[in-house]
């Protein structure tokens, strides 16, 4: 038999798992499979065959063959919290944080969340997609071959629905896997009180997504000044009576009762977590919820990081994502937050591997697909340039270790 693409002489070809394992909690979390020596086969999108290469059988052949010698190939990233959409950057905000003008004085001056939804709705949806497919080739080129996409830019039913409907647009044209939230609960827009916003997202704004299946999930900033514990669980249980998955913006600025909000909705994934204690980790030992720290988010806006040796050592499963989004992260780069997690989380290169592969896949309900090198997996992967290790890539920090990236079994570069 011809295969499709016969990978050869693969000097570590990591994150090799025989089946879906669920998200990797505590010390599981510093194992990392990696094979040496290895060749992988795809064939029809597909993760065929991989193994040691002297039991690569010698009649093998395919119509692409490749050769990895001293390099390694991985799994690509799966990126399970991002803002992809938007209109324009922020960099004057960036000019300003730097003058030493805080989060909120930013806001009272127009800025913030509300300054692009400003800019978002006066964009088309035709040219909020050609603008993200600029960030979708980006992210592309750096490992990602997965995502989740939020709206929250858009804060009227009709901005909202041009959102979600691009982030499903993405997911037809181009070469990612794409999953999509409706975040309308991002903040309060000018024309209205908390109170009239949260009932057009109850009563008009979930519903018409729900109408379009524009949205996998549902996610709310639970924050201070934004929306509270009780306001989150209200918005997120009406989601799920609409088919919607819970995932939550928590303890990002405060103790905002996020988390508690997560595991009492029995949300996929409570992302953010700069801000949380010893009650919050214990809340989420008694449930299925998987942390994500954010550390690019932490890092642009000089946060603490979000502890994540102590919720490794309380047996929890952590995952990271980038958050990419035009005010507080404005970097998809994957690669970038493995070196972050890994220098300023004190996670070890295994770990920080393992909570954007698996963990994240699992959090995107993507696990039996995607996150590790597994028989009978899509063909997302990635093959590196010449690296020494594969602790190379963290450490090598803002340097692109990606040589060819294949997504869906076609090669992309």
């Amino acid at each position: 038999m011809t295969w499709d693409i016969l990978i050869r002489n693969i000097k570590g070809l990591v994150q090799t798992r025989d089946r879906a394992t669920g998200p990797l909690k505590g010390a599981a979390m510093a194992i990392l499979p990696v094979l040496e020596n290895a060749y992988l086969i795809i064939h029809n999108g597909i993760i065929e065959d991989y193994g040691s290469m002297e039991k690569l059988p010698a009649s093998a052949s395919a119509i692409t063959v490749m050769d990895a010698t001293d390099r390694f190939v991985f799994p690509s990233f799966v990126d399970s919290h991002t803002h992809l959409i938007f209109a324009a950057s922020r960099e004057e905000e960036f000019v300003m944080k730097i003058k030493g003008a805080t989060y909120e004085e930013i806001a009272a001056k127009g800025g913030g969340i509300l300054n692009s939804a400003k800019k978002l709705q006066s964009a088309s949806e035709d040219e909020l997609f050609e603008r993200a497919m600029s960030r979708v080739h980006e992210i592309i080129r750096t490992g990602t071959g997965a995502v989740e996409i939020k709206s929250g830019y858009g804060l009227t039913v009709k901005d909202e629905l041009k959102m979600l409907r691009v982030a499903r647009r993405i997911g037809k044209e181009s070469p990612l896997t794409v999953k999509s939230t409706l975040l309308g609960a991002h903040a309060v827009p000018k024309d209205k009180t908390k109170e009239q916003y949260i009932e057009m997202i109850v009563q008009e704004m979930i519903p018409a997504v729900t109408e379009e299946k524009l949205a996998d999930y549902i996610d709310v900033f639970c924050e201070q000044g934004f929306f509270s514990q009780s306001e989150t669980e209200r918005i997120v249980e009406e989601g799920k009576k609409h088919g919607m998955k819970p995932r939550i913006h928590a303890n990002q600025l405060h103790r905002s009762g996020g988390v508690q909000a997560g595991v009492n909705t029995g949300a996929l994934s409570v992302d953010h977590l700069e801000n949380i204690g010893d009650e919050e980790i214990e809340c989420l030992k008694n449930s299925s919820v998987i942390p994500t720290a954010l550390p690019g988010a932490a890092f642009f806006l000089g946060l603490p990081f979000p502890p994540a040796r102590k919720i490794i050592e309380a047996g929890l499963p952590l995952a990271i994502a980038s958050d990419y989004n035009p005010g507080s992260a404005p970097s998809g780069n994957m690669q970038l937050m493995l070196s972050l997690a890994c220098i300023k989380m004190k996670m070890t290169p295994e770990e920080a591997i393992n909570a954007a592969t698996i963990n994240t896949a699992v959090a995107l309900e993507l696990d039996d697909t995607h996150g590790s090198i597994t028989k009978g997996k899509i063909a997302n992967l990635f093959i590196t340039r010449p690296m020494s290790s594969f602790a190379f890539m963290p450490y090598a920090i803002g340097s692109n270790c990606v040589e060819t990236t294949i997504l869906s079994g076609k090669v992309l570069s």
